[in-house]
């Protein structure tokens, strides 16, 4: 088994600076750490347990099927916060079927990204014997 020391995901999008823009101001993510020099320069976000760089350039939005779970303690202040920023929001947070709360927003290029909180009483946040 290959043993990981470290992930992220690493996002190309068509449009450099106006997704550094919607990562670092809109959303507020916190820089980890910045390489290179131009608009294709690379920017590491700390994303929780994780880490999202955006740098390079691509000629076509990312692949559709790519989606972004970003995990909040509250979800209805994060709609509140997000919004007067501009952010576009496809969906304001509401409960689940499978008890999280979900709202949906996306980045420049059509990224879906899910903003959700785990309730008190939802079993993500069981812990077996403590």
């Amino acid at each position: 088994m290959v043993h990981v020391l470290s992930s992220r995901t690493l996002l190309r999008p068509t449009d450099p600076e106006r997704s550094r823009a919607f990562y670092g101001t809109q959303l507020g993510l916190e820089v980890s750490r910045e390489f290179g020099t131009g608009p294709e320069r690379g920017t590491v976000y700390f994303l929780g347990g994780g880490f999202l760089e955006v740098s390079g350039r691509s000629t076509e939005p990312p692949a559709p099927g790519l989606r972004l779970w970003l995990q909040v303690a509250d979800a209805a202040a994060a709609h509140e916060e997000l919004a007067a920023r501009g952010v576009h929001v496809l969906r304001p947070p509401q409960r689940e079927p499978w008890g999280l709360i979900e709202m949906w927003i996306a980045d420049p290029d059509g990224v879906e990204i899910c903003v959700v909180q785990v309730p008190d009483d939802h079993p993500l946040r069981y812990r077996p014997g403590i």
